[in-house]
């Protein structure tokens, strides 16, 4: 068995009224790489600052091996301004452990080894140029430069393209410390993590830990859903008799029977306390198709795009037809959400034409949530005219509304600004629910949502009877969504494969693209 790195115990943290978990306890050992799941709002992010030392809890404690080094990469990370990565690297190695004995030539060598292998090529980039996904490898990169013993991680594929993730994913697999990362991507969890655990104050303890990947959580998951579903069953009808037992009241209030009725309280508390824990909700999502019968949606003639002095792509032709869901692939820079601005009609291509459907509805899914003023209230921000919404031409209560996307009547008077990510994109997926469409456009719809949510999005697009194109680096979702996608190199190349893993093949050769076996959803049949 390997040593423990790291420990908690008791640990317990509230948000004013709100408590996020209580009495968490778990190890982190030599060179496990644990991922942390979980609902938004369990409070993942909250205990992977508090294990990394960056939060206090409310009670219980960490306690780490003596001199064991953490490395924390946040979700958003910061850099200073108007500095080169080069410098943020050697920022991070003067007071490590590495820099103590080394000369100025073998530092400048180690700066160069890090950021090489974090795939930089020019050491002069300042950071504010970065865009999101080299921003994400160069927090990694500060971390790794420290030589850490155990690396805290949180969201850690966000921003990243696919190129990126598998860079990540053999970092990971390949380091010699420790690991800990919050996560939403199942391939990433199943390829790259070799323990799992689930924080939820339905498990008794607040979590439900397996030692092994994704897959194997899910099934030791659904295990005990199943064994949890037949404990309450059970529960409730002992629970049953002891209620019609007292309903016909003890003749003898002997000390059997006094105690039975304190056995029978005892079994009512336990109960509402099973019933407490297992209540969850699930986002109800449901795009509304129109239903239009029209074979030829929207078609793509010879179009070509140029950008930055770039050919993005050149004669591009296709035709969107109901139930075409159509996955968009390619690295960071490659033109993907270029050709969704032109599909939406928000950009012209410099040729080719672009023919809809007449009046074409078409509904736009942005990425960096433009379409979201944060200045609403969450009230607005849903989509409510006063106190209703209108839904497949129904009024419904914006309350009503608002509690299928999780969301509390408390919190609709609070302003879009204070929800968080994962929030945001709920509202976001809300609003666009409301409008009829017969072709969706998805730009990364996925980043900052939760596995849960994820299985009920997958669903409502696989049921939409329109037409869908899907920008995202979930590669499971794409794999669940689409049947056919479009390969775009970024030199004006494109191509349309089957799947996703076609087109790696394509990219990189069959021998580099291990295909993770798909893990199924352990929501209770």
């Amino acid at each position: 068995m390997m040593a423990l790195v790291g420990s908690c115990t008791g640990l317990t943290k509230s948000y004013g009224s709100r408590l996020l978990f209580e009495n968490i306890a778990l190890g982190i050992s030599e060179g496990e790489r644990l991922g942390l799941i979980g609902r938004n709002g369990a409070g993942k992010s909250t205990l992977l600052r508090i294990l990394a030392g960056q939060l206090e809890p409310d009670s219980g404690s960490v306690s780490l091996r003596r001199n064991t080094r953490v490395g924390y990469v946040p979700q958003e990370a910061e850099f200073p301004e108007s500095h080169t990565v080069h410098e943020v690297i050697a920022a991070a190695i003067s007071p490590g452990p590495n820099a103590a004995h080394l000369d100025e030539l073998e530092r400048a060598a180690l700066i160069g080894q890090t950021l090489g292998r974090a795939g930089f090529t020019d050491f002069t980039l300042r950071t504010e140029t970065l865009s999101g996904g080299w921003k994400r490898r160069l927090a990694i990169a500060r971390e790794m430069a420290q030589s850490p013993d155990v690396l805290f991680l949180d969201e850690p594929t966000n921003h990243l393209d696919f190129e990126g993730i598998q860079w990540l994913e053999k970092l990971l697999s390949n380091a010699a410390f420790a690991s800990v990362v919050v996560s939403h991507d199942r391939y990433f969890l199943d390829t790259v993590v070799n323990d799992v655990a689930e924080i939820d104050r339905a498990y008794p303890g607040g979590l439900f830990r397996v030692e092994g990947r994704y897959s194997q959580f899910l099934e030791k998951k659904e295990e005990f859903l199943l064994g949890q579903s037949n404990r309450q069953e059970a529960l409730a009808n002992r629970v049953q008799r002891e209620v019609e037992w007292l309903r016909r009241g003890a003749k003898a209030r002997t000390g059997k029977s006094k105690a039975r009725i304190d056995n029978a309280g005892r079994l009512m508390r336990e109960l509402s306390d099973l019933e407490t824990r297992t209540a969850k909700g699930v986002t109800q999502i449901d795009f509304t198709g129109t239903d239009r019968r029209t074979k030829r949606l929207l078609s793509v003639e010879n179009i070509s795009k140029d950008l930055g002095g770039r050919t993005l792509f050149r004669d591009l032709s296709f035709t969107l037809s109901p139930g075409t869901r159509l996955g968009l692939l390619g690295l960071n820079g490659a033109g993907k959400t270029t050709l969704l601005r032109i599909l939406s009609g928000e950009l012209d291509p410099d040729s080719g034409t672009v023919e809809r459907a007449a009046a074409l509805r078409t509904v736009y899914f942005d990425q960096a949530r433009e379409q979201l003023d944060p200045g609403q209230t969450l009230r607005q921000g849903l989509g409510a005219h006063g106190d209703t919404v209108i839904f497949q031409d129904k009024p419904i209560h914006v309350a009503g509304w608002a509690k299928r996307f999780l969301f509390d009547s408390s919190q609709l008077d609070r302003p879009m600004s204070s929800l968080s990510g994962g929030e945001q994109a709920r509202v976001l997926i809300a609003r666009l629910m409301l409008q009829p469409a017969d072709v969706l456009l998805l730009d990364e719809p996925t980043n900052d949502l939760d596995i849960p949510t994820l299985e009920v999005l997958e669903d409502s697009l696989n049921d939409f009877a329109g037409a869908l194109v899907l920008v995202t680096h979930d590669r499971y979702l794409l794999d669940r969504v689409s049947n056919v996608v479009l390969g775009l190199d970024g030199r004006g190349g494109a191509q349309l494969f089957a799947d996703y893993w076609q087109w790696e093949q394509a990219r990189l050769g069959p021998a580099d693209v291990p295909k993770p076996a798909k893990p199924e959803s352990a929501a209770p049949k």
